[in-house]
Order: C-alpha cells, then structure tokens, then sequence
C-alpha cells in the first residue's frame, strides 16, 4: 500500500520539530531529575520519601538513646488484609538495615479485617523502624481496600469470571502492581466461599498474581476505528491470532446486536464452539442499539421482573434500565443473539462495573458470562489510609488518649502468628 509518485514509501507526517522532544513539547519546561530512582529499600530513598518529622524522630532518637517499640497498623474501615507487597519491603528494609524485627501478623492474607482492627504489630528499634512509617502505610492501605473490593464484586456475581483491567487506570507501576494484587488477594478470598472470580488481567506484568503467564484481552476501540468495520477488525484478529478465541468490541458503531450478529455469522464454526464473545462497552451517553428506556423496562419484565418492581435509588435504575452498559443492555444483546442461533457466543461486559453495579446485575440475573473491571480500585482515596501507632515503650504499654483500643493487652486480638 501506501506509496506514493515513483513507488516511495508514504511517511506519516512530521510531529513539528527537529526533535522528538521538541515535537511533544507542550509548554511544561523540562524538569532535570535523577538518571536513575534508588531502590525503596535504600537509605536515602527512604530519607527523600518519608515526611520529615519521622526523619527528625530518627535523629533525635539516636541522640538520647534507643528503645524497642511496638507500632499497631490499622484501618478505619472494615478491608480485606493483603499486607505481601508491604511485608516484602519491610523485611527487605530490615535486612538491608540489619536490624531485627518481630512482625505479628493478626489476619492471615485475604482474611476480612474489621475496622480499628490491628491488621499487624511490629515491633523493633525505634531508631530503626521510625522513619519507614510513611512507605509502609503507602503500601497496606489502598491494596487492603482494593483487595476488598475485589472480593465482594466476586461474591455479587458468583457465577461470573472477572477480568482484571485496572493498569490504565493507575498510577504507574507500582500501583498497577499494588491494584493487580489486591484484586488477586480479593478474588482467592471469594474463590474459597465457591465464587469463581477473576481468571486472569489485561497485562503480561502482573498476570503472575492471577496463575497467569500472559495478560488476556483482544482489541481496543482503536482497532475497530483502523480496520473500518467490526467485522474486518474481528477478521484482522483472527487472521493474526488463529488459535486464540476471539473476543469483539461491539459499540464503536453504535450497532452492537447488528454487528455482534455479523461476527457470529462470519466465524459461524468459533461461535459454535463458545470460542467467540461480543464485549458490551456501550457509551454511557447512550442506549444499546434496539433499546430505549420503555423498551429496557420491556427486556427486564421478560426475564427479571422481580429487579424492577422494588424501590430503586436514580444509580441503580440506571444500572438496571438506563443508558450504556445496563442489565436490559445484557439481556437484549442475549436474546438478540440466541434468536439468531449463536446460543454459545458468550458475553463480556464492562464498563463501571464496581461493587454497586454487580449487585444490581446478580438481582436481575444479568446473563453475564465474564465482566472485564478495574473499579475495585479505591473511589474515595481517604478510605485507604491506614495509620501506624506505637504502643509500646521497652515494654511499657503506652498509647495517645483515643487509641486505646490498639493496645496489646487486648490478647483476643490475637487471631494471627509471628510472620517474621
């Protein structure tokens, strides 16, 4: 293709510039920083990250004489406990340091945690434990909320499979790391009450968290918007990935049964088999193709009348019977495609499927076969902070007036086992 007068190649054009830097230059000046981020086990690291009245503690600390404490860390809310990734840098700190610490974990991993209820004390030097509160706190609190989240999600659609799709949403790598395993912990914790919970993630990185050695997914919008058609991207794939089961995007268009119907009639032999779905991911500006509300109110009498006829808050008559990604949405797009004799193409949904929105899909019984979700990340980020109290001073129980509650004598706590 694209060539152009005398068979030379078309090259996109230019950006602007002489420069790849000058040609995503937005204004913002270059901000000179370091060639490379030290390790977060590494001292300095630590000193830059930390807030500084730790550091200043530190110090002072060492001036008049060292003494062993004991640190109780807790939420405010009721989590899931999915302490790993912060253990992991604890000890790591620990041995780099070389100093010994006594960590009591009081919730195994993936444990439901009540809120105020010590997840772990640790106790050591507070010289050496003063100023790793900030990090640590960094790396327990959103992953226990998450981690959470994830489980009751599972839980709402017992029957469902989840796919993992949070790294867009994240904050660099570490929190993709951090919300991958959170929802992994979550969907184990679920997965032991007979949910079947997430199978797998959208990214090669952190797919280990899931038994995974690759990331799942098929095609973004964008591939749709370069093949033309629905089909032709559905046909790009498959001609590119012929052994793998071929999931399609059916809204670019706005004609998702029309175009999820045409998919299932070219690969009539991959539907047949269930090795194909039509993923739902319907603009939430908008209804899918064939309904309106009288129409979804329709749909669910048919299959699920019980979900309409109780009182519903504005957030859950949307899920049930309003715009984008709707359990009326679902429940056409199936009757759409058994009518037609596809009974074995299966049905992705996404599309803010949080813990709200999956409760309201298990009561009208939303024919769901797998819901592709990062909303268990955190909405209200201050949920997530957890908060470090030392409790003890060589051996003298002590605690600002408040906490009480944290302190160790409180033996029926003591629901875990040393850890480290």
């Amino acid at each position: 293709g694209d060539t152009g007068p005398g068979g030379t190649v078309n090259k996109p054009p230019a950006l602007g510039g002489a420069t790849l830097g000058a040609a995503l230059a937005t204004g913002v000046p270059r901000r000179d920083g370091p060639a490379a981020a030290l390790a977060d086990t590494d001292d300095a690291a630590i000193t830059a990250r930390t807030d500084s009245y730790f550091n200043r503690t530190k110090q002072i600390v060492s001036r008049f004489g060292d003494t062993r404490v004991t640190y109780a860390v807790f939420l405010r809310r009721p989590v899931v406990c999915a302490p790993r990734l912060m253990l992991d840098w604890l000890r790591a700190v620990a041995a780099a340091r070389r100093i010994e610490l006594r960590i009591e974990l009081m919730h195994e991993e993936g444990q439901w945690v009540g809120a105020g209820d010590p997840l772990l004390y640790v106790t050591g030097s507070l010289v050496g434990l003063s100023d790793l509160e900030t990090i640590l706190l960094q790396k327990l609190g959103a992953a226990c909320v998450a981690a959470h989240n994830a489980y009751q999600m599972c839980l709402e659609l017992p029957q469902v499979a989840f796919l993992a799709m949070e790294a867009r949403h994240c904050a660099g790598a570490e929190m993709q790391e951090m919300m991958a395993y959170a929802a992994a912990v979550g969907s184990r914790a679920a997965q032991a009450e007979g949910a079947k919970g997430f199978i797998g993630n959208a990214n090669d990185a952190t797919a280990h968290w899931f038994g995974q050695k690759a990331g799942y997914g098929t095609m973004p919008h964008a591939l749709i918007g370069y093949a033309g058609t629905t089909v032709r991207a559905a046909e790009m794939f498959h001609e590119t990935y012929p052994d793998e089961p071929l999931t399609v995007l059916v809204d670019y268009f706005g004609r998702e049964v029309t175009d999820g119907l045409a998919v299932a009639r070219r690969f009539p032999d991959l539907a047949a088999a269930g090795r194909l779905a039509v993923r739902l991911d319907t603009h939430g500006g908008r209804f899918l193709e064939g309904l309106d509300p009288a129409e979804s109110y329709a749909v669910l009498e048919r299959h699920a009348p019980g979900a309409i006829r109780r009182y519903r808050s504005e957030t859950e008559l949307r899920h049930l019977v309003g715009t984008g990604v709707s359990a009326a949405a679902v429940w056409k797009m199936r009757e759409e495609l058994d009518q037609a004799g596809f009974p074995k193409v299966r049905i992705v949904a996404s599309s803010g499927f949080g813990v709200g929105k999956c409760r309201v899909m298990a009561e009208a019984k939303a024919p769901i076969d797998v819901v592709g979700t990062g909303s268990f990340i955190p909405d209200a980020w201050s949920e997530t902070y957890a908060t470090a109290d030392i409790v003890d001073y060589d051996g003298t129980p002590r605690v600002k007036v408040g906490r009480e509650f944290l302190l160790r004598h409180n033996d029926e706590r003591r629901k875990g086992r040393d850890t480290a």
